[in-house]
């Protein structure tokens, strides 16, 4: 999916699964000497709590200042990134599907045996 197919409610869906993804990597941290995991704070510093807030707002001009953030931040996340948000938020490319899925929406190809 290309950024600009965002609307700010998939934004805002797309976004709430990016925090979701990256709060759910952990590393390990010494405190007091001790081994500790502590969840990854990657959604803070790419200041997603904030851009969640803005496609969130009642204001037109907020939710749209948060659309135009997301779409400047999508582009920069891995592929693999990517792909686990948008199975998160459960899109797909019906072009990649395989013909037995229900949503490849496909008519087979007819057969040239007939």
């Amino acid at each position: 999916m290309d950024h600009e197919e965002f609307t700010i409610e998939t934004a805002l869906d797309a976004a709430t699964a990016l925090n979701k993804v990256l709060a759910a990597r952990t590393h390990r941290r010494k405190v007091m000497g001790q081994d500790v995991w502590v969840p990854g704070q990657l959604g803070e510093a790419l200041h997603l709590p904030r851009i969640i807030r803005r496609l969130q707002s009642k204001q037109q001009k907020q939710r749209e200042q948060g659309l135009d953030e997301f779409q400047e931040l999508w582009p920069t996340l891995s592929p693999a990134t990517r792909d686990k948000v948008l199975d998160r938020i459960g899109w797909y490319n019906p072009k990649e599907l395989s013909w037995d899925d229900k949503r490849s929406n496909r008519r087979p190809i007819p057969d040239a045996n007939n």
